[in-house]
């Protein structure tokens, strides 16, 4: 053997040695999972960041969302805001129910604007000029899922280091109850209304998480309003991470919905018990389900608690309900393989 060969052989074994310990690392901090800085509900801020007052419905999904939201910050934080049922109605002027530094920007630059402030901040704390702020961009699934989705895109893929939370109430409820690429397969709304040519709208909702992490991200997750420690935290450890997070927030919407405003954390809730809104995470590319729902409810009996579902109880739209569940189905076991494959610590079950 000569010395070139034995010198490339010592260094091939030098590095399969460092991918292994690596690997051995990242096993190791996955079995200790990562450290949530709220255990308890004593632990929670009592500092107040979103005030009341603001001009949002009874029951509201996004306000709720809005509250638990800015009791993850950590410290100096900044809101770049989409157009959106949040925006407008927190920011009437002369009024606001921020308490943190918010701007309202248009629906598709979002995401842009608040790059353009990362790279700022980032460039005046080298100056001396100024200390470190976190970036966060908030908008409804018209202004991140649709609208907005090629700034967002290009944010992700550009590696600013900020904070996006899409929270999602499945159409553009601010507007008139609009379908968006987020409304659910069968739903009603005002675009996709129920009648002789369709049932609703037939198309399947938009996987913006998993175009979010397609992107490679360091840190993607969903989560509802129902389990507000889970939530809290996942904003907290988004905020955290190194490069671009993503958060997608099921936020029901009582007006668009249809149901009675005290319902809305039950609602979120069965989202869950159903399957039919999984609760998961990306890190670094490998999967866990962060609610595993062992013994799920049947989908029909999330999709009988809203008014916008109704018309699919018709002995006519029987072959829709059981569209939706088997698609319900189908996807809990595309994260389930996605879990088994990247993440050999999860549970089996």
């Amino acid at each position: 053997m000569t010395t070139t060969t034995t010198e490339e052989a010592a260094k091939a074994e030098a590095a399969a040695a460092a991918q292994a310990a690596a690997k051995v690392e990242q096993s190791q901090d996955r079995k200790e999972g990562y450290r949530p800085f709220l255990t308890k509900l004593a632990d929670l801020p009592t500092e107040e960041l979103f005030g009341p007052g603001h001009r949002l419905c009874s029951g509201c999904g996004p306000a709720i969302t809005m509250r638990m939201m800015t009791k993850a910050f950590r410290g100096p934080a900044m809101i770049f805001n989409a157009t959106c049922c949040v925006e407008v109605s927190t920011s009437p002027y002369p009024y606001t129910a921020w308490g943190v530094p918010w701007a309202h920007v248009l629906f598709q630059n979002t995401a842009a604007s608040a790059s353009g402030a990362v790279e700022a901040i980032n460039k005046m704390c080298e100056e001396g000029r100024a200390k470190k702020s976190d970036v966060i961009v908030v908008g409804g699934d018209g202004g991140i899922v649709d609208i907005g989705i090629a700034t967002l895109s290009g944010v992700l893929e550009r590696g600013h280091d900020l904070c996006v939370i899409c929270y999602d109430n499945e159409a553009y409820n601010n507007t008139g109850i609009q379908r968006s690429g987020a409304t659910p397969l069968g739903a009603w709304t005002t675009t996709s209304e129920v009648g002789e040519a369709q049932q609703g709208k037939m198309e399947w909702k938009k996987d913006i998480l998993g175009i979010a992490i397609a992107h490679h991200i360091p840190y993607a997750a969903s989560a509802t309003i129902a389990d507000w420690r889970d939530f809290i935290n996942k904003v907290r450890r988004a905020i955290e991470v190194d490069g671009p997070a993503f958060l997608h927030v099921l936020a029901p919407c009582q007006l668009g919905w249809r149901y009675d405003p005290s319902q809305t954390i039950q609602i979120a809730r069965l989202a869950v018990d159903t399957r039919f809104f999984p609760v998961y995470e990306c890190v670094d590319g490998v999967y866990t389900i962060n609610r595993r729902v062992p013994s799920p409810k049947p989908v029909v009996e999330y999709l009988k608690t809203q008014g916008r579902f109704r018309h699919l109880f018709e002995e006519k739209n029987k072959w829709l309900l059981e569209k939706i569940q088997q698609g319900v189905d189908k996807n809990w076991q595309r994260l389930v393989t996605l879990e088994r494959a990247t993440n050999p610590e999860a549970p089996k079950t």
